[in-house]
Formats: C-alpha cells, sequence, structure tokens
C-alpha cells in the first residue's frame, strides 16, 4: 500500500518523462528506418488532425503504463537519449536547410552564368555587324579614293602639258634669270671662301687652346701620380712606430676574437648533433641562426686581420696614412681612433 500511495503521488511527472522518452525514442525509429520504409514515414507524417490525435492518446497511455515500470535510472537514460535525439533532428534540420541554400545558390549562379552567355553572344553579335559595316564603308572609301586618283592623274597630265607649253615660251626669261642666278652663284662662292678662311682660323685658336688644356692635365696628372706614390708620415718614425704597436695588439685581439667566436659555433654544432632538438619549439633553427651569425662575426673578423695586415706592410714601406681616394694625408687623429683606415673624412662621408 505505502508503494502504490508513492506511485500514485508521483504519477504526473512520470507520466511527462515518460511521453517524452516515448515521443523522442519514436522520432529516433524513424530517423533510423531503412530507405524502403521511408514512404510508410511519410504517409504517417500526412495523417489528418484527428489520426494524429488518437496516436498521441494511445501515446500518452503507454507511457503511462510503461512509467509504473521504468527505474529513474532508465528514466535518465530516455530523457538523455531525447536529448540526444532532438539535438541529432535539429542538427538533421540544420543541414537540410544548408543544403536547400546552396542548391538555392547554385541555381542563381546558373541562372546568372546564363545571363552573362547571352550578354557575351549579343556583344560578339554587335561587334560582327560593326565589323561588316566598317569593312563595307572602307570598302565604298578605297572605290571613292581609287576614282579621285584617276582625275588627279588627269590633271596632272593637263597640268603638265600646259607648263611645257609656258617653259617654251619663258625660255628667253630663263636665260637672262641664269646669267643673274651665275653672278650670284660667284657671290656665294667668294663668301664661303671667306668663312672658310674664318674657320680655318678659330680651329687654329682651338688647337692651341686644346694644346694648353692637355699640358695643363698633363701637369695635374704628374702631381696626381707624385701624390699616389707619397709617403705623407715617412719622416715620422716615432707616429708610424705607434702607430705599428697599436696595429700589433688590435690585430692580437681580433684573432683572439676569432678563435672564441669559431669555439662557440663548433661547441653549438656539437651541440645540435649530440641532443635532438624538437622543430615544434624552433629550438633547431634558432641554434642554426646563433651559429650562422657567429660564423658571419668571425669571417668579418679575419677581413679586419688582413686589413691590419695591410696596413702593417704599409707601415713598412711608409705609405701608411694616405687616403685611398683623394691621395692626401689622413690626419693623426683619425689614424689613431680607427685601426686600420685608409680614407680621409671627406672620402669616407662621400661614400
Amino acid at each position: 500500500m505505502p508503494s502504490s500511495a508513492k506511485t500514485t503521488t508521483k504519477s504526473p511527472t512520470k507520466k511527462v518523462v515518460a511521453k517524452k522518452a516515448v515521443s523522442k525514442t519514436s522520432a529516433k525509429k524513424i530517423v533510423r528506418k531503412a530507405p524502403a520504409k521511408k514512404a510508410a514515414v511519410k504517409k504517417v507524417a500526412k495523417k489528418t488532425p484527428a489520426k494524429r490525435a488518437t496516436a498521441k492518446k494511445v501515446a500518452k497511455k503507454t507511457s503511462v503504463k510503461k512509467s509504473h515500470v521504468l527505474t529513474p535510472a532508465q528514466k535518465a537514460g530516455a530523457a538523455k537519449k531525447a536529448k540526444a535525439l532532438t539535438a541529432e533532428k535539429a542538427k538533421r534540420d540544420r543541414e537540410a536547410k544548408a543544403r536547400a541554400a546552396a542548391q538555392k545558390a547554385l541555381a542563381r549562379q546558373k541562372t546568372i552564368d546564363a545571363a552573362k552567355a547571352k550578354k557575351e553572344r549579343d556583344v560578339k553579335a554587335r561587334a560582327l555587324a560593326k565589323e561588316k559595316a566598317a569593312l563595307a564603308k572602307a570598302r565604298a572609301t578605297a572605290a571613292a579614293k581609287a576614282k579621285k586618283e584617276r582625275d588627279a592623274k588627269a590633271k596632272v597630265a593637263a597640268k603638265e602639258r600646259e607648263v611645257a607649253r609656258k617653259a617654251r615660251e619663258k625660255a628667253a626669261v630663263e636665260a637672262k634669270k641664269q646669267r643673274e642666278i651665275e653672278a650670284k652663284r660667284k657671290a656665294i662662292d667668294a663668301e664661303r671662301l671667306r668663312k672658310l678662311r674664318e674657320i680655318e682660323r678659330r680651329d687654329a685658336e682651338e688647337r692651341k687652346r686644346q694644346e694648353r688644356r692637355e699640358a695643363d692635365e698633363h701637369k695635374r696628372l704628374e702631381a696626381l701620380e707624385r701624390k699616389m706614390h707619397s709617403k705623407p708620415y715617412a719622416n715620422d718614425t716615432a707616429f708610424l712606430e705607434e702607430l705599428r704597436q697599436l696595429l700589433v695588439e688590435t690585430r692580437a685581439a681580433t684573432t683572439a676574437q676569432i678563435a672564441v667566436s669559431e669555439s662557440e659555433a663548433n661547441e653549438m654544432l656539437v651541440d645540435r648533433e649530440r641532443l635532438e632538438y624538437d622543430d615544434e619549439d624552433g629550438s633547431s633553427v634558432a641554434s642554426d641562426i646563433q651559429r650562422d651569425q657567429l660564423k658571419e662575426f668571425a669571417s668579418a673578423l679575419r677581413l679586419k686581420v688582413d686589413e691590419i695586415d695591410v696596413a702593417l706592410s704599409r707601415i713598412d714601406d711608409g705609405s701608411y696614412g694616405r687616403c685611398d681616394e683623394c691621395y692626401e694625408s689622413i690626419s693623426q687623429p683619425r689614424l689613431r681612433a680607427q685601426l686600420p683606415v685608409f680614407t680621409c673624412v671627406s672620402c669616407r662621408a662621400s661614400v
């Protein structure tokens, strides 16, 4: 009796849960039917309102009967299944809407493509008609031009005959004019000779000026040659010895830096071969970049050592301190501040 009373008090809630479970279970069964049963499902969907009400009553009674049998765990499972069925149905609805939208967009694109093709055909037809009209116009223009040329040739022939007649009449006048022309020609020849003599005189003056310019240029080149082989600090042996000492110390420090950079690069290479880097965190790439930077730094230092050797050789022959661009002497403060240096401040600024 107590159990029956308890069942009687909780029956409305159980009825609702059972009803949801039955409806979702029935929806799941309808979705999972084979393709051969889809027609039957459609028929069920097309039931009249009276039949649907009757079906609901039957489902309600069935759910009421089952509610007395289901345990709480089964009820919870049924609720979960109902939620899953609802979510799956909503997903199918969204997919159906997406497919419908895609089909609609495809149909719209086909319509647009058909209109575009029709427009292109119309454009081609108009272009063809225009080309035919232009061809007909060109033919008419060519015919008119040919007729015009024939008329022009006839006029030219008539004019030539008239000119010949007038030429015979003007023969005496032309003879007189010829004599006048001869006199003018002689005057022109005399003027031409005078101008030629004037040109020759100017050419002679220009040759003299050119010779003077070449002599000045030769002197300038000789002075430049002397500068190119000048030794600005050859007499200041103490200064050259000071520069030699500074260059030797700089060379030693640079050589030590080269050794340190190469040893660090080699150690990084050994570490990279010994350890397994994870390519995802980029450690191997960073290591390679750092090692390349060390190698480039060592190469730059070797170039500096080569420049120091050149400077030491120039100190030996006394030519160190001469600018490689203008061949003027480089100031002593610049020679002490930058080791080695081969250009003056002005030439360095113009580079």
